[in-house]
């Protein structure tokens, strides 16, 4: 087990007493580790007043769902599955700059009919301290719910974050960021189940390929690669294998490699420029109109 930093235990100190002080929570974990390092310490802390819950739907691919599950089980998680129907919602599948509001919408909303259910008072999720600088419509929807950010009331960023699960013994410390399948679209292309599966079924192809940090990106007929630029070199000598592949298995026509590599957030590149000069995007729906 590795040791901590006296800064890095201060704040694993002060997230223990803020979990300890909320008493009992249900927490929603994707199988990211920001989630799942939350989920094991309030687990740790709270015993069996601790809950972690997986929202599934068609924009969580079935790998990450299954991982999940057998990471809960091997870190003593409580942990349960429920489905959502976010991709149901007509505002959710119109793919707004705002979409992973009426997501997050869908998730707090069970999440609180759950914890009414099971008696539990706080609600709460995997934000971090370095989540504030990004597009996060998502954060508006914890507001309105009440739903806490214990990661980030204790400032822990995320290199805290990494360091502190691999202290924990979590296997997924060194795990790439991972976002919804609905994040690989252009904002205003509609989603729909069929969509998120070619998706889901053209990252399989990388995963199955050895590749661990990667996005394929929705672009009508053209699936877009986004790799860690060291990796370029294996997709391209590869490249015939991979495009074949895609084109199979996930019902492209085309296949493309992005020369930027993959970056975080590609998709809000366009939202960003767009708001530097309009600070309501005609792609936004208002949430006025909700």
């Amino acid at each position: 087990m590795s040791s901590l930093s006296e800064a890095l235990q201060r704040k694993y100190d002060h997230l223990r007493a803020i979990l300890s002080g909320m008493g009992d929570v249900i927490i929603g974990m994707s199988g990211g580790v920001d989630s799942v390092l939350l989920a094991k310490v309030a687990a740790d802390t709270l015993g069996s007043k601790a809950l972690a819950v997986t929202a599934d739907s068609p924009s969580l691919p079935r790998r990450e769902l299954r991982e999940t599950i057998e990471l809960a089980r091997l870190a003593g998680i409580a942990h349960r599955v429920i489905q959502t129907r976010e991709v149901e919602d007509p505002r959710y599948a119109a793919n707004p700059t705002n979409r992973c509001y009426f997501c997050k919408t869908e998730l707090f909303t069970q999440l609180e009919r759950l914890a009414d259910e099971l008696g539990f008072h706080w609600i709460a999720y995997g934000e971090n301290a370095d989540d504030a600088g990004d597009h996060r419509p998502g954060a508006l929807a914890a507001r309105e719910h009440q739903a806490r950010a214990p990661l980030k009331e204790a400032q822990l960023d995320k290199s805290d974050i990494r360091a502190l699960a691999r202290h924990l013994g979590l296997p997924v410390w060194d795990k790439p960021a991972f976002a919804c399948l609905g994040s690989r679209f252009p904002y205003g292309a509609q989603i729909t189940p069929e969509k998120l599966a070619q998706v889901e079924a053209a990252e399989d192809v990388l995963w199955e390929l050895g590749f661990r940090q990667f996005r394929v990106r929705h672009h009508g007929e053209v699936a877009r690669i986004e790799v860690d630029p060291s990796d370029m070199p294996r997709v391209l000598e590869r490249a015939g294998e991979i495009a074949s592949r895609i084109k199979r298995d996930a019902r492209f026509a085309y296949v493309a490699l992005d020369l930027l590599g993959y970056r975080r957030g590609s998709m809000n590149e366009p939202v960003a420029e767009q708001m530097r000069g309009d600070m309501t995007p005609a792609n936004m729906i208002p949430l006025s109109s909700l």
